[in-house]
């Protein structure tokens, strides 16, 4: 049976700087597949790369030299020394590199706990070790369980319902708001890049025109060529007011861009539509005063870094759930992983038997010529389901003595009884 093994660094183990040395692109991954594949004591590999994190997945009959043969090959892919980074590795063997799997593939081991975007690049990087023909039967097993595991903690729990990030909070308080997003109208002022990711959201969420308001016009004509809108001057902010339903805020102006006067003049020509203000700017754009008036609704960063850390703990308590899923899944792995051991057993009884009943049935129809095509065929299904009735029950007693300590004395016993160790 192979033995698994994971070797990494993340956020967690080592700095930037460090993680940029190890790190793989999609062409350097499948050139580094290829010579993994070379090294003898690795049978299966998987090469993970991101921004947050550097692991490769084995399977290896050695575990000790596998390990010391992809830290060698790390320092000399990469043209780095081995003790430059071998103190941030972490090593993880058997159910500890399975758990850790299961856990990065759930996001439970990210810097922000539920962030959807790690699964699906390591789909990728499974599909791209597939296509390098660099997996087998143990880790073309571990990873769709590891997606399956991923997939059951998302719909169980709620790990990823709510939002953790300053741009998309504030979008999720304004579908609370509006019920929903689609064509409303936005209006960006200011080129912040978290205000400018806001926007991002809201276009996948369907909003209808995009204003874009800056201090320096040409820089605000640019802006809104990206989110294919109109850019406005500074000056007729005030006289958009009474169309636009959703302002997203980040000057670095010293005093309030949009006052609670101005709001408060426009309301009656928006027959009381509700306004909603994200003031993503540090001193803040719009006048908090605001939020007094009639379906008017400012957040200010304060706010939504609230919100922020009152989901993260909603995420904390939901990992507990997904810790569950993840132990029970490990548990079920580690069982098919130790039957292995099995296997050729089972394959080798399987196939004596049916050579010996495949022999006889050939005598058998040679010494029966008259017989028809028909009745032949009839012969060889029956010895066929005879076969199978006759393997169930040793099948059966193999795979329930998978896991016992006297599971290598079943299969000596096993083999010496039907002698399949011996040339046919």
């Amino acid at each position: 049976m192979l033995d698994i093994v994971l070797l990494g660094l993340n956020h967690k183990t080592a700095p930037v700087e460090l993680r940029e040395c190890i790190a793989f692109s999609s062409n350097d991954a499948a050139t580094a597949l290829e010579k993994l594949k070379d090294i003898s004591v690795i049978k299966e590999a998987m090469i993970f790369s991101t921004c947050n994190r550097v692991e490769i997945l084995l399977a290896t009959d050695n575990k000790i030299g596998a390990v010391a043969s992809v830290k060698g090959f790390l320092a000399d892919f990469n043209q780095i020394a081995e003790d430059l980074f071998a103190n941030n590795l972490y090593v993880f063997e058997g159910d500890g590199a399975v758990r850790h799997l299961f856990r990065v593939s759930s996001s439970l081991d990210s810097m922000i706990v539920g962030e959807p975007q790690i699964l699906g690049q390591i789909k990728e990087a499974y599909q791209q070790a597939v296509d390098s023909k660099a997996t087998d039967i143990v880790l073309n097993r571990l990873l769709p369980r590891a997606f399956s595991v991923a997939k059951k903690i998302r719909n169980e729990t709620g790990i990823g319902d709510r939002a953790v990030s300053i741009s998309y909070a504030a979008i999720e308080l304004g579908r609370k708001i509006f019920d929903t997003l689609e064509g409303k109208k936005v209006l960006l002022i200011g080129a912040g890049e978290m205000a400018e990711i806001a926007v991002e959201h809201l276009v996948r969420h369907k909003v209808g025109r995009i204003f874009v308001a800056n201090r320096t016009f040409e820089h605000g004509v640019a802006l809104a060529r990206k989110f294919k809108g109109n850019a406005i001057r500074f000056e007729e902010i005030a006289d958009h007011l009474k169309e636009i339903d959703v302002i997203i805020s980040s000057t670095g102006a010293p005093n309030f861009v949009i006052t609670k006067a101005q709001v408060k003049d426009v309301m009656p020509k928006r027959r009381n539509r509700p306004l909603f203000f994200i003031d993503i700017a540090v001193p803040r754009d719009i006048d908090p005063e605001i939020n007094q008036l009639s379906n008017t609704y400012v957040y200010d960063i304060d706010d939504l870094k609230g919100i922020i850390e009152e989901n993260l703990e909603d995420r904390k308590k939901e990992a507990v759930k997904a810790e569950r899923i993840v132990d029970e899944a490990v548990i079920n792995f580690r069982k098919w992983h130790e039957g292995l051991d099995i296997t050729p057993t089972l394959l080798a009884l399987r196939n004596k038997i049916d050579s010996i009943a495949d022999q006889e049935v050939q005598k058998t129809l040679r010494s029966l010529g008259h017989l028809s095509e028909k009745e032949a065929e009839a012969i060889r299904r029956m010895i066929k389901a005879l076969t199978k009735k006759i393997l169930h029950d040793p099948t059966l007693y193999l795979k329930q003595h998978a896991l016992d300590e006297n599971k290598s004395l079943v299969l000596d016993i096993t083999r010496e009884l039907f002698k399949l160790d011996e040339p046919d």
